[in-house]
């Protein structure tokens, strides 16, 4: 791909920019041997239903050489508070960011005062004497007109390319050091992953050599529009949704939003559903490039052996599972769950482990791989580095991790589907709706060596229930809050008030039950905004 123009000036501006930041390091005799750190970020991309499939050189060149973690979960399964956990370490109680509009708090003025310049990149930088970059979506609002447009360039980072707003692929805007660059619909010089993957190549050949480095690449697939790359939009031609257990089985026993979903699902559902299952694995195949690039770039570079490279994702995503079409935003493994492989100094390869790890845990292990003490941040989550170098056992490492989310839906009903009242969104033929506003939750997720268990209380008329044994029932198709010992429940309860009212350490505890604590679900959700609607749970 040839650079045009604007990269050659924003090279030379990067050239510059960081000869200033090295400059000034120096005066504080940096140590020249601290590691380097990529994040590479995907966008929707699953675990449990195949997403790394696509992905052959990603799980080679990172997985194999280093750890995957097989119980990574996302403190909330959507893009825009998912990211902001990722950037400040915290869960959403204390992040404030609900969903992905600027009501919600997702990149606005509220947001960038409060929390923006508290991230770990920009820890990094100030306090870490990182040169940091950063290529492709940010936050779903990013670039807003009354959240300061292109122009803003969030505190942290050295050098910026932010796609404005959600993701694309083709016909876009990115603010390159808060300046825009419009990019069209030609494949050689405009199609997203590739542009990323050239300027992270870019940004390898004119960094200093002098301070290490922090590089997050955010990639937009595989998130809808599924637009793959030319050459390979003839993958996978015969490939399928998987038809796990779950697949097309209606959610009797779970809240009403999955029980109002049509089972079996129309022969269409299903063909859609197949269709964008095959896109999103298309769209995948970039990605397995671009992570070829970079990995093979820092080999080149001699700082491979010196470089930590994270692959995660913001939430995972669901294809039939429940007789729901397509989306995340729901509680179960297959919408929680994410990839997490990590490689670099000091993790031997080859490596899986099972302890339960978050994406508010990412900031703190990068944090910690460059020195800075997580105790003296805000940060909720907890450093893995140790998990990585192999100097944690199971019995000391934490049980139990939280997962919530505030519930999307308009107050006036969806004209295609009046019976179901106002409060629903996402709503595809049939009337199934992906989500309301009364499908707000707080789950605990506990792995440990005696449970692996989900416990999880709705915000809606019912005060719905959820528990699931993940062991004895992989796929989630039994509630067994009903079944289950009252004792159980008042620990998962009480552990969960606990969670929803941490910050910062009173997160990192393991799990502790008060005895004299009594089993009450309609405590929690205390500050939730919707009044009560028309919408109901009496649906079958």
């Amino acid at each position: 791909m040839k650079m045009g123009l604007n990269g050659a000036c924003s090279l030379i501006l990067l050239h510059s920019l960081l000869t200033c930041v090295t400059l000034s390091s120096g005066l504080f005799g940096k140590s020249l041997k601290r590691p380097n750190i990529v994040l590479i970020l995907t966008d929707d991309l699953d675990i449990a239903i195949g997403g790394l499939s696509p992905l052959t050189k990603t799980k080679k060149l990172i997985g194999d050489a280093g750890i995957s973690f097989t119980n990574a979960f996302v403190a909330s399964p959507l893009c825009c508070p998912s990211r902001a956990s990722i950037l400040t370490g915290k869960y959403p109680h204390n992040h404030h960011v609900i969903n992905n509009t600027l009501e919600g708090n997702c990149s606005s003025t509220a947001w960038q005062k409060s929390e923006e310049a508290h991230t770990f990149p920009a820890l990094l930088r100030t306090y870490g004497g990182y040169q940091t970059f950063f290529a492709g979506k940010y936050l779903n609002q990013y670039g807003h007109s009354e959240a300061g447009g292109v122009e803003h360039v969030p505190p942290g980072w050295n050098y910026w390319v932010g796609l404005e707003k959600n993701s694309k692929y083709y016909n876009y805007t990115l603010s390159v050091n808060g300046k825009p660059e419009e990019h069209g619909a030609d494949y050689s010089k405009d199609y997203l992953t590739d542009v990323l993957a050239n300027r992270s190549l870019d940004f390898l050949q004119y960094k200093s050599n002098y301070q290490p480095f922090f590089m997050m690449v955010s990639i937009p697939a595989p998130h809808s529009p599924w637009t793959a790359a030319p050459q390979y939009q003839n993958s996978f031609n015969t490939t399928k949704a998987p038809r796990d257990p779950n697949f097309n089985v209606h959610g009797k026993d779970k809240h009403w939003l999955i029980r109002q979903a049509k089972t079996p699902m129309t022969n269409s559902s299903v063909q859609f559903l197949d269709d964008a299952f095959r896109k999103r694995w298309r769209t995948l195949l970039s990605v397995d490039d671009l992570v070829e690039k970079i990995v093979k770039s820092l080999e080149v570079r001699s700082e491979l052996d010196n470089t930590y490279i994270f692959f995660t994702s913001d939430n995972g995503y669901h294809t039939g599972q429940f007789s729901l079409p397509l989306d995340k935003r729901q509680l179960y493994e297959f919408d929680i769950k994410v990839p997490l492989m990590v490689r670099g100094p000091n993790i031997k390869p080859n490596q899986t482990s099972q302890m339960l790890v978050a994406n508010v845990d990412l900031g703190p292990t990068m944090l910690d791989i460059a020195g800075y003490n997580v105790n003296k941040t805000q940060m909720d989550g907890m450093s893995f580095l140790p998990v990585m170098e192999g100097r944690v056992n199971s019995s000391s490492w934490r049980t139990d991790i939280l997962v919530e989310y505030e519930g999307e839906g308009s107050n006036v009903s969806d004209p295609a589907c009046p019976l179901l009242g106002p409060g629903v969104s996402e709503c595809f033929p049939d009337c199934v709706c992906e989500d309301s506003y009364n499908n707000t939750y707080a789950c605990v997720r506990t792995v440990a060596a005696s449970s692996n268990l989900q416990y999880c209380e709705f915000d809606d008329n019912e005060v719905f229930v959820e528990v699931y044994n993940v062991t004895a029932d992989p796929y989630q198709l039994t509630n067994i809050a009903k079944s289950i010992d009252q004792e159980v429940l008042e620990k998962m309860n009480h552990r969960l008030m606990m969670l929803q009212s941490c910050a910062g350490q009173s997160c990192r505890t393991p799990g502790v039950y008060d005895s004299r604590y009594k089993f009450d679900p309609r405590q929690m959700f205390p500050n939730h905004s919707w009044p009560p609607s028309s919408l109901r749970q009496k649906r079958k």
